[in-house]
């Protein structure tokens, strides 16, 4: 690991700077540790691909003293601590026009058929490495070995909500309307961000999603269950 200073109150904490589960568990692992610690003076933690930012009250704790507590703890760290609570949802998404904004332009740049592209991102079972860009914008990856999607040359000025983009090797879901460069594969009716919920964001770093594809019919179906507040949320874990 190595410690940056990160401002006058937050510490930056990389580790090995490559993108794999092994990495992003030890990452979310010291995150839970530090959080769990509870020491005076530390404000938040925010852990992404492969660091942790640590915020502070300088004032109450100093740099050194927060790196020596962090270096400690994470010695404590067994390889079976490693492993976190991981769980497990499966997100509907709507593939079909009008949802499949950049339908031809995937089949274009990814040179395959578009029933093809849906079917290795339904089979591929994505790791929400970080949340970030958005309040619930979760980063999850990676698509299998040599498929990587192409940003927008010149992004949208406005992606609508809960549209479901593609980039590089991630995948994600826009919580919001908002501009963005990633291609939309298609729309799922599962709000990600709920301001006013005590759990305001559907994921959560470490988890295990799977997305399925459904019609139009059931788009509106579930949307409109949402809405009327009868979805059954349970229905995604699992």
């Amino acid at each position: 690991m190595e410690f940056k200073k990160y401002g006058d109150s937050a510490l930056l904490i990389n580790f090995e700077q490559v993108i794999t589960r092994g990495i992003n568990a030890e990452v979310l692992a010291l995150s839970a540790a530090i959080q769990a610690a509870k020491w005076e003076g530390v404000r938040f933690v925010i852990p992404a691909y492969c660091s942790l930012t640590v915020g502070y009250d300088n004032g109450s704790i100093g740099y050194a003293d927060l790196c020596e507590k962090i270096m400690l703890i994470e010695q404590e760290l067994t390889v079976e601590k490693l492993s976190i609570n991981t769980r497990k949802l499966s997100i509907p998404v709507c593939y079909e026009p009008p949802y499949s904004i950049d339908h031809d332009e995937l089949v274009e740049v990814l040179g395959m058929p578009f029933d093809e592209i849906i079917h290795i991102h339904t089979s591929t079972v994505f790791h929400m490495y970080m949340m970030g860009f958005l309040p619930g914008f979760a980063y999850m990856g990676k698509w299998p070995e040599g498929f990587s999607v192409p940003r927008k040359s010149i992004p949208r000025a406005n992606v609508p909500a809960l549209s479901v983009g593609l980039a590089g090797q991630q995948t994600g879901i826009y919580p919001v309307e908002s501009p963005g460069g990633w291609q939309i594969i298609g729309q799922t009716p599962i709000p990600v961000f709920i301001p006013h919920n005590n759990e305001p964001f559907l994921f959560m770093p470490g988890d295990e999603v799977r997305f399925y594809s459904i019609s139009s019919n059931l788009f509106q179906q579930i949307k409109e269950g949402i809405t009327e507040g009868c979805f059954n949320y349970e229905e995604i874990y699992g």
